[in-house]
């Protein structure tokens, strides 16, 4: 089953790059550990034959529908609910590990998320403060920011951020709270940050875009769930299996960078060691060099233009 419209509606970013780096085999096993709205997934069916199995995997309960509904029907695929740090689980009770051909993270917050209000993760629409990747779970934004202290949120804003001015953001949130006026929806806590942020200090860009990102971040827990699975990588992919990771943001693609780096070289050894021992063979190779959007690509999507995809392949 290919993907129609649906499918299609939302292009994914580099998705040609992506199909190209998976080596997809007719009969190979796949995981697309990022469904969002079936970009890649349908056409990675497209190049998988009838022994061919497709894993689609989202946290966000809105995909997991979307899933159901386009590929459902699909005997090749399974369709799962989870974070990411779940998934080496749920593959190993299904007797999986070391049997993945290929697996695909196209991380960061989707189109179709960013454009719903009322999922609350852009403050170019306005909505309530939620945030949540999976809304049937977790706190919400406001609920976090109503318990949070001053010394924690300014560390998220600039941790997840990379915010300059964490502490006047963080001062001015609690003390909205401390007068009961704590924002309600996106477009109320983007004017709180406007107001504390002194001047325009990127041109371009909303005074609140780093926050929105920073406190979405700390909401879903993603850098967590994503070291939680890039700590599974190695055991899940069968030889010459395929590691394909896009990342939007410089915190995630750093990740992903150095986990291929540390599992795609020896390290240091004494010089009296002549030969590499079994155990110390790097178990990853990093295949090409980080790839990014053409400039056709960026001009028609200005969400490619951060995109950055890094592959490694399993060594035998």
């Amino acid at each position: 089953m290919s993907g129609g419209p649906a499918a299609d509606a939302h292009r994914p970013v580099l998705l040609d790059e992506a199909l190209e780096a998976l080596a997809i085999r007719p009969d190979g096993l796949y995981v697309d550990g990022t469904f969002g709205r079936g970009g890649h997934a349908a056409r990675i069916l497209d190049r998988l034959g009838a022994e061919g199995r497709l894993w689609l995997v989202d946290r966000d309960p809105d995909a997991i529908a979307v899933a159901r509904a386009q590929f459902g029907g699909d005997p090749r695929c399974t369709i799962c609910h989870c974070r990411f740090d779940e998934l080496p689980v749920r593959l190993e009770q299904a007797g999986l590990m070391g049997q993945i051909n290929g697996l695909l993270l196209d991380l960061g917050v989707s189109s179709p998320q960013l454009d719903e209000a009322g999922r609350g993760f852009s403050f170019m629409r306005e909505g309530p403060l939620d945030m949540r990747m999976d809304t049937s779970a977790g706190e919400t934004a406001r609920e976090w920011l109503a318990r949070v202290d001053e010394k924690t949120l300014a560390g998220v804003l600039k941790t997840y951020g990379e915010e300059r001015y964490s502490r006047r953001i963080a001062r001015a949130v609690i003390r909205a709270r401390d007068e009961e006026a704590l924002p309600e929806t996106t477009g109320e806590l983007a004017a709180l940050i406007a107001e504390a942020v002194p001047g325009r200090p990127e041109p371009g860009k909303h005074p609140a875009t780093r926050s929105f990102q920073a406190l979405r971040i700390a909401i879903n827990g993603e850098l967590e769930a994503l070291d939680g699975l890039l700590d599974r990588v190695c055991d899940l992919l069968a030889p010459a299996g395929r590691f394909v990771a896009i990342s939007f943001h410089s915190l995630e693609d750093r990740r992903v960078k150095r986990y291929i780096r540390k599992h795609a070289t020896v390290g240091d050894l004494p010089p009296s060691v002549p030969v590499v021992p079994e155990a110390l063979q790097p178990r990853l190779r990093s295949v090409g060099k980080a790839v990014r959007a053409s400039e056709a690509e960026r001009s028609e999507n200005p969400r490619a233009r951060s995109a950055v995809m890094r592959v490694a392949e399993r060594r035998a």
